[in-house]
């Protein structure tokens, strides 16, 4: 079938296909995050400091993730992108269910990296694909829909973590999150079709010729002052938001007396439900502000509710009751969700059809480079600073310092608003 060959499919058939890219995200989070819940035991098996358990969480997955991800989306601007997709949710399955075989620190390590250079080909031709699919005007709640995959893909990490580790220990966990990726990578491969670029566009598509050199695209982006706001304010809050992710567990752990049975539980229903109603209703709201009140509340639908959500983000961090702390905990779950859905629209709707997979490439090169590398390391790194001078409240204070990161995000989003409201006013 050449590239080319499908358009757009009205209706039912689209769902599908948001619905297989949705189920292959989620898994993207579970294989990625399922080592939230495993770090207590996993500092226990092999001997780990904090340090080590950040790196683990953070930069193992990080580094490959965001720089593989750019020539990947290079070639899927090229040529088909559901190939591309089914084969890299192939490998980051195949290495989870490696990851539980590991021996040492350092195999698990190695096993993590590779989790990364699968999932590095994952989003954005995904991304691409399903804005060949929908129109403009439903992309960002189409996108917000697809990014679902997080907050349920966390859920299911959590509890089928947290469940099977108290039951069958970590080595199981890893085995049950990897294995049925492999089928659903047959089911995307057999039954997706791949959309001709630019189908969905309210405007025809001229013929496309040569996709843009990567440098071309990358300059185009930086020249974008609502794009380069966007990308500051995504990454300020992701850093936020996957250091917490990571790390809560274990500040439940360690300060409440919980196990991870029981935690599994209450993360997984909060991250899962309530992360969930925020990426759906941060692409949602997003189109219908914009159509309403113009592009730039694609930025303030994110800021006012960030602003709001600050004093429960530190308040946790000073309640002695477990209940009480898992309560506040639930407005940053859903409030750091927010950005998803309209982040992507203004990525994908800002480019031409043919930068679109490098787009997303760069979009995520940043985001997790500096965001998922570095939040759960930073933690990490200040909770071992810090033990000298707070001993067992240093994990607390090291989480408390970063979530103050969400300030500076909140000035780029009001920026992004601004530059967006512009940009539209002239065009």
């Amino acid at each position: 079938m050449s590239v080319q060959s499908e358009g757009a499919a009205p209706g039912r058939y689209r769902h599908y296909v948001l619905g297989v890219l949705l189920t292959v995200y989620t898994f993207n989070y579970l294989d990625r995050q399922i080592v939230a819940i495993l770090l207590p035991a996993l500092k226990v098996e092999f001997a780990l400091s904090d340090t080590q358990l950040g790196l683990l969480s953070g930069f193992a997955f990080a580094v490959f993730y965001a720089t593989l991800g750019i020539p990947i989306a290079v070639l899927a601007d090229r040529v088909s992108r559901k190939w591309i997709v089914a084969a890299s949710l192939s490998i980051w399955s195949a290495m989870t269910v490696l990851s539980g075989t590991a021996g040492s620190f350092a195999q698990l390590l190695m096993y993590r990296v590779f989790v990364g250079v699968g999932e590095a080909g994952g989003s954005p031709p995904a991304h691409s694909i399903i804005s060949d699919y929908y129109k403009p005007r439903e992309r960002g709640t189409a996108l917000g829909i697809y990014s679902l995959g997080i907050p349920i893909g966390l859920l299911l990490g959590m509890v089928i973590g947290g469940q099977i580790l108290e039951h069958y220990g970590w080595r199981m966990a890893f085995y049950v999150a990897g294995i049925p990726g492999l089928l659903i990578a047959l089911l995307l491969a057999l039954t997706v079709k791949e959309p001709r670029r630019g189908a969905a566009e309210d405007t025809p598509v001229a013929d496309l010729g040569t996709a843009p050199k990567l440098m071309e695209t990358i300059r185009f982006m930086m020249g974008n002052r609502a794009l380069v706001h966007i990308f500051a304010a995504s990454t300020l809050n992701a850093f936020v938001g996957y250091g917490f992710i990571a790390w809560v567990p274990t500040f439940f752990v360690r300060d409440h007396g919980m196990s991870p049975g029981e935690l599994s539980i209450w993360l997984g229903l909060i991250i899962g439900i309530f992360g969930g109603l925020g990426t759906f209703a941060g692409g949602y709201f997003a189109d219908r502000l914009a159509a309403r009140r113009g592009e730039g509340w694609r930025a303030y639908v994110i800021a006012i509710p960030l602003l709001l959500s600050l004093p429960f983000g530190i308040g946790l961090f000073f309640v002695g009751d477990a209940t009480l702390a898992l309560m506040l905990f639930i407005p940053p779950a859903f409030i750091g969700s927010l950005f998803v859905g309209p982040a992507l629209s203004v990525v994908q709707g800002s480019v031409s059809v043919q930068m679109r997979a490098v787009a997303s490439a760069f979009y995520f090169f940043v985001l997790n480079f500096i965001a998922l590398g570095g939040g759960p390391f930073t933690i990490g790194f200040l909770s071992d600073l810090l033990v000298p001078v707070y001993e067992t409240d240093a994990l607390r204070y090291a989480m408390l310092a970063v979530a103050f990161v969400n300030i500076w995000a909140l000035l780029h989003y009001v920026l992004a608003g601004r530059a967006l409201a512009r940009q539209a006013k002239a065009a």
